[in-house]
């Protein structure tokens, strides 16, 4: 069975925000700054909760912000 991980956009979606930061993001998905980190290092599995209010504050799917993949393909 081929290996699969999990990969995000988190970072991109925020850097065409503008200029919102780590902490203005965490504050409007009512997390911490250090979970907003965790999960744009790959460090952290956001639960389907935090993913969904990740995608609400940036106007998108889910999909559009997480992927699986098969490990040595890059998305």
């Amino acid at each position: 069975m081929t290996e699969r991980r999990l990969i995000n956009h988190v970072r991109e979606h925020r850097y065409r925000a503008g200029e919102m930061t780590q902490k203005d993001l965490a504050d409007r998905c009512g997390v911490s700054r250090q979970s907003i980190i965790a999960v744009e290092q790959g460090k952290f599995r956001p639960s389907v909760e935090l993913a969904l209010r990740l995608a609400e504050v940036f106007g998108v799917r889910v999909e559009d912000l997480f992927q699986m993949v098969d490990e040595g393909e890059r998305s």
